[in-house]
């Protein structure tokens, strides 16, 4: 009896360490290439994943707290924003974050007093859209529209009575942004645009059709991070599993085609139920550090002029039009961008070439000549580097333009001062607070409907080192 306890112990111990060994056999099959090549080529939808989940989900904070759901803003955005890294404050921000699986959304938006505005949707695979803007001559008059997916019960595009247009996402679950720019220094305009902003309109098909709203609470999401790095290390194939259920890919976009071919072998792929025990077993320490390390040197990009002045004419664009390099850049720096025909975003760095640090006082200096070629208008705004978040203030202070406040010199250039300290002379309105610390702070310029051919010679200013 005793010889057959300790054979039974014996063959238990034995497969035991057989499994263990596959499970780190399991982890230790991918290479380092191919673990940076499945973190770049999941980057836009991990980012695009917390983004659009924070806005709909969060708690508290920026968020419409569901899906199906708007969220009006008649103020600029402060540094209790932290649903996105690189908000901007210059604009305002009108946002619904939608369902599509079981019905199709309709929104009914009035003729606007604004000399920019543009309609942005994107799904969790980050491929910028943007079906309406000033710039197509969009807003002058009252229009109605149409979002869904392909897999949108009951809809399959076809025409509905006193709809104007009708757009197909590629996922089932979108954020819609409404940027607005406030003209905020013009007070009977702002107010008229404020009213307007209050009277859009937003409902599902079936309410615009009279019939009773459809409910969508049916479905359980994967947990979303405090960062992206957090769901490369904690749950990345849930998350991509999820996502590629809710997403339309294309058998002829490249893309498309690595990214799946790639977690096939993982085995992930469209329709399937998650199951961790039918998933590989990657080690998520390890995706983790790549991803972050991905965040560094993307971020560091940031201060080579050269690659960024030929990166940011591809940047949020449409499926098919954009390329690797460009999507990881935009998701790691700040996801939910425009196009370069609506907004162009180029960094100030330093004169010095290293990186800006808020143990350091900044100034930065622009000519009338060299202001930034905008035919709409442009703000420049101050962040911390690490979260991409405003640098909080007593001033509530984070950026100098047309809407926060600028203050051009009799000659109609500027002088803009990042300090810990406003120097004497300087208005109000130029001054950028920061806390005397060790912490690395970038500048983002934001030039709205760019003069495109202009943009190809100008410049953006250098700070300098007080």
């Amino acid at each position: 009896m005793k010889t057959n306890t300790i054979s039974i112990m014996i063959y238990l111990f034995s497969i035991l360490l057989i499994l263990t060994s596959c499970n780190q056999k399991s982890k230790e099959q991918l290479s380092d290439e191919q673990v940076l090549d499945i973190v770049m080529r999941s980057y836009q939808y991990v980012a695009m994943y917390n983004v659009n989940n924070k806005f709909a989900l969060a708690p508290s904070g920026m968020s419409t707290r569901g899906w199906n759901k708007g969220l009006i803003t008649t103020k600029l955005f402060d540094h209790t924003v932290k649903a996105i890294a690189r908000p901007n404050n210059d604009v305002l921000y009108q946002a619904a974050m939608l369902d599509l699986r079981k019905d199709a959304a309709i929104f009914e938006l009035p003729a606007m007093d604004s000399k920019y505005i543009s309609a942005m949707a994107t799904a969790y695979d980050h491929y910028v859209n943007v079906p309406m803007s000033t710039i197509d001559g969009d807003f002058s008059e009252p229009i109605t529209i149409l979002f869904y997916s392909a897999r949108t019960e009951g809809y399959n595009g076809e025409a509905i009575d006193g709809v104007d247009r009708i757009f197909e996402m590629s996922g089932d679950f979108v954020s819609v942004v409404l940027r607005v720019m406030p003209h905020a220094n013009e007070k009977e305009r702002f107010d008229r645009i404020v009213n307007q902003i209050e009277s859009i309109k937003g409902m599902t098909l079936s309410e615009y059709l009279g019939k009773p709203k459809k409910e969508i609470n049916d479905i359980t999401f994967p947990e979303y991070g405090e960062t992206d790095a957090d769901i490369f290390g904690n749950n990345l194939l849930e998350v991509m599993q999820f996502v590629f259920n809710h997403t339309t890919f294309d058998p002829k976009e490249e893309l498309d085609n690595k990214l799946l071919e790639t977690y096939k072998s993982l085995g992930v792929e469209p329709g399937n139920t998650y199951d961790p025990d039918k998933v590989a077993k990657i080690d998520g320490k390890r995706f983790r550090e790549v991803s972050l390390k991905i965040k560094d040197e993307e971020l560091a990009r940031m201060n080579n002029t050269e690659d960024i002045k030929r990166l940011i004419p591809t940047l949020f664009l449409p499926k098919g039009h954009i390329t690797l390099e460009s999507l990881l850049l935009q998701s790691v720096v700040g996801p939910i961008g425009l196009p370069a025909r609506q907004a162009m975003y180029p960094p100030v760095v330093t004169n010095d070439g290293n990186p800006m640090n808020a143990q350091n006082d900044y100034v930065i200096r622009m000519t009338k000549e060299q202001l930034p070629p905008a035919t709409a208008f442009w703000s420049l705004t101050l962040y911390d580097t690490e979260n991409g978040f405003f640098i909080p203030n007593d001033h509530k202070k984070y950026s100098v333009g047309e809407n926060a406040g600028m203050k051009l010199n009799d000659e109609g250039g500027i002088e803009i001062y990042v300090s810990v300290e406003k120097p004497e002379g300087v208005p109000e309105e130029n001054w950028l607070p920061i806390n005397r610390k060790d912490q690395g702070i970038d500048i983002i310029l934001r030039v709205y409907a760019p003069d495109l051919e202009k943009m190809k010679t100008w410049a953006a200013p250098k700070a300098e080192k007080m």
